[in-house]
């Protein structure tokens, strides 16, 4: 309040003060008088706005009650660039920062832990729809791996790379100029349905524990997994401008795209790699309905996200309200949990 007040004081001070413009002696009152009152709601908006702000600012041990208190799955838009764990921390850093964990003087108070983890792999260069589960809410994601979903592909003819995306090391040229639309449309029922899929090289799935796409990097030598059984609901061409082709795809868990699009060169007679991916929904999550993106990362939000949001669930994973922590009486760990698209205890990875 006395901050308010002194802002007021400067205000109307400084407006006083200043040179009057000319009037004409007959309306010299009015002038004035309307001066006086122009700087009187001048200081009443400087410290009605001062007040306002000092009301909304919420203490840290409650935003650190609230953050405990989020439970439930929620979405987050991933742009190109960071992996996905790498994007999870982004996140839990945020929410840490705003909440004021940890602090010295918490640290000899009761541990709680903020657990926080996705459900769904996305590649670094890929984009789109990140399904997050925070509290509870991570044990709902496991669900999220054998849901439906959905991505837009722009694959490139005529180049073969060891990622099989744009950002691995070619491998292979072959001519694309004779291929056309038809051609491609012709052959996309050989990859709907229930189909077997050789996942590639590149890839979150493991070998004694550790990613193939690590050992890849390391360079040892790593055979290729056997193909597996995948689903493809459907499959359709948008767009062909050769080189490029655009793919509509909505799978089932533990489907690559980037294979497809390798397989979709191979059976042409040619080759192909994946040049841009996008998520667009990830079970009941789509990309411009539900998924926050980072100016939206905030305590506030994410808890408007999970209300929203916990409508789209099956009733059987609805989760009830977690009751608050006592604010004075807690300090924020973290334990991050990232699940791939195969099951298994190797594909949980915790991070405290």
């Amino acid at each position: 309040m006395a901050a308010a007040e002194a802002a007021a004081a400067v205000v109307l001070s400084s407006f006083l003060k200043a040179d009057p413009a000319p009037v004409p002696e007959s309306a010299g009152t009015a002038a004035a008088t309307a001066a006086t009152s122009s700087a009187m709601a001048a200081a009443a908006a400087v410290a009605a706005a001062a007040r306002t702000g000092s009301e909304a600012r919420v203490s840290k041990p409650a935003l650190a009650t609230k953050l405990l208190s989020l439970s439930g799955v929620f979405a987050v838009h991933k742009p190109k660039g960071p992996t996905s764990a790498e994007l999870l921390n982004r996140l839990k850093e945020k929410l840490l920062a705003e909440a004021g964990m940890p602090s010295p003087e918490w640290t000899k108070r009761k541990k709680q832990t903020l657990k926080i983890g996705h459900g769904g792999t996305l590649d670094s260069a890929a984009r789109g729809v990140l399904v997050v589960g925070i509290g509870r809410g991570t044990k709902m994601l496991t669900s999220m791996l054998s849901g439906s979903k959905r991505y837009v592909a722009i694959g490139e003819l005529g180049k073969a790379t060891d990622t099989l995306d744009s950002t691995g090391n070619v491998t292979e040229e072959k001519p694309y100029d004779k291929i056309t639309q038809e051609d491609i449309e012709s052959i996309l029922q050989k990859f709907t349905g229930n189909i077997m899929q050789v996942p590639p090289l590149y890839s979150a799935l493991k070998k004694d524990g550790q990613r193939l796409s690590t050992l890849m990097k390391r360079g040892e030598v790593v055979e290729a997994k056997p193909a597996r059984p995948v689903t493809v609901y459907s499959l359709s061409l948008q767009k062909f401008q050769p080189p490029f082709f655009t793919l509509d795809v909505e799978c089932g868990g533990g489907f690559y795209i980037r294979s497809l699009v390798s397989d979709i060169g191979k059976e042409l007679s040619s080759c192909a790699n994946v040049l841009e991916l996008t998520r667009t929904k990830q079970g009941p999550f789509t990309l411009e309905e539900h998924a926050l993106p980072e100016d939206k990362w905030t305590i506030d939000d994410i808890a408007q996200s999970l209300q929203r949001c916990s409508s789209l669930l099956p009733a059987e994973l609805a989760l009830k309200k977690s009751k608050p922590e006592e604010s004075n009486e807690q300090v924020l760990s973290c334990e991050c949990i990232t699940l791939n698209e195969t099951k298994g205890e190797d594909d949980v990875i915790k991070t405290l």
